[in-house]
């Protein structure tokens, strides 16, 4: 099971399998909005459903918050698009 940590210092969430960094999402924050510019994993790590687990922490994460996001990166945008039950997070909705 992969482990995603809110590395605030370096602005980015990271997922980890087994210990290793093994993928990231960058974002920056704009008041009480999230902009969600890259999401990346592995090569080796592709295919196993990771970025999906990385995006939905990260959305958990900023709902928590009571935060919005703007999500400019394509696979975030799309994971939202996939997934109604966050549509309320996409900043002006």
């Amino acid at each position: 099971m992969a482990d995603v940590k809110n590395i605030q210092e370096k602005s980015r969430y990271e997922i980890y399998v087994d210990g290793e960094r093994v993928g990231h999402m960058t974002y920056r924050m704009d008041g009480e909005t999230v902009i969600t510019p890259h999401t990346e994993i592995d090569d080796a790590y592709g295919g196993r459903g990771l970025g999906q687990e990385l995006v939905q922490a990260a959305l958990d994460d900023i709902r928590d918050d009571g935060k919005v996001v703007q999500p400019l990166c394509p696979f975030v945008r799309a994971y939202i698009d996939r997934h109604p039950d966050y549509q309320d997070l996409l900043k002006g909705s």
